[in-house]
């Protein structure tokens, strides 16, 4: 019996469903991505790229299928599920890390004073009971030490003193303690936070305060510790100036006053009267919207009254 067809198509098969490249794929299963690092080949790129792209993505996609195969299966209702692994790879944060917490008033204190604080388990093991119980809490062990049979009552004490009372009311003082401490707590680590915030604020306030005088605080009283301002200093024009430069200036402001659209007509005038420029209708136009449009018309109409006549 010749079965070399068999093993031969057998053979096509088993090389349909493995990739093999220079460089092997990395598989990151548990973020189900397969990252391919292989040089591209120009040649099959620039022949053909739309069978180029589905190639690769095949090899991808193939091997991604091969890994997740060989993981560990749970069933299901929908049938076999994969047990995806840890990932692997390490990607950005998406805010920065958070800023470490100011250490409170006795983390200072034990730091100073070379304390360390060692970590005790949350379980104890109760002989009368046999087990393990929470060393705090419901049921905790010290609950047990509070319970007493005997009570030593003050020699100054009234006469309705009552001693179960009296410990409640101290647990209660103590609870009320630790939340007062913790919100001092809280306060102080707000207040070192926002301190460099405040310090920047006032930095800029008073660098804005400097640069407000014509001298750029150059003859202000200094802070300990400031450093001085550098800047341009404003220069001012003379008060006096000679009649020549007040001519030019005069004459430089009533060009720029002149730039707007002009017609033909005013423009031929302009020019046959000696080179001035000056547009009559846009002055006209801003003083009418300055002084109110009706008196004008008023005034025109009176004009028209007296051409008329």
């Amino acid at each position: 019996m010749d079965v070399s067809d068999i093993l031969a198509a057998h053979e096509a098969k088993q090389k349909a469903v493995l990739v093999e490249k220079d460089i092997p794929l990395e598989v990151d299963s548990g973020f189900l991505t397969v990252t391919d690092l292989n040089t591209i080949d120009a040649e099959s790129y620039e022949a053909d790229l739309e069978e180029h792209l589905i190639s690769t993505a095949r090899d991808g996609v193939q091997t991604l299928i091969a890994s997740l195969f060989s993981l560990p299966t749970t069933s299901s209702p929908d049938g076999p599920l994969a047990q995806l692994p840890p990932p692997t790879t390490q990607l950005p944060r998406a805010k920065p890390l958070p800023k470490p917490k100011p250490p409170t008033k006795w983390e200072q204190f034990a730091k100073a004073k070379g304390i360390q604080n060692k970590r005790r388990d949350k379980k104890v093991w109760d002989e009368e009971k046999q087990e393990w119980v929470n060393r705090w809490g419901w049921k905790g062990a010290n609950k047990d030490k509070e319970v007493q049979w005997l009570t030593e009552v003050p020699a100054n004490a009234d006469v309705d003193y009552d001693p179960a009372k009296a410990a409640r009311d101290e647990r209660k003082a103590r609870v009320v303690k630790n939340e007062k401490q913790h919100r001092a707590n809280l306060a102080r680590a707000e207040a070192s936070s926002s301190s460099s915030d405040r310090k920047r604020d006032i930095d800029r306030t008073l660098a804005v305060t400097r640069t407000s005088t014509a001298s750029l605080g150059k003859f202000d009283r200094k802070l300990e510790g400031e450093k001085p301002l550098k800047g341009v200093k404003r220069k001012f024009e003379p008060t006096e100036i000679s009649a020549s430069q007040e001519k030019s200036q005069n004459l430089a402001i009533l060009s720029k006053l002149g730039k707007g659209p002009m017609t033909k007509k005013s423009e031929k005038s302009s020019q046959s009267s000696g080179g001035e420029v000056l547009n009559v209708r846009k002055a006209i136009r801003t003083v009418s919207k300055g002084k109110g449009s009706a008196a004008l018309a008023r005034g025109g109409s009176t004009k028209g009254k007296k051409g008329k006549r």
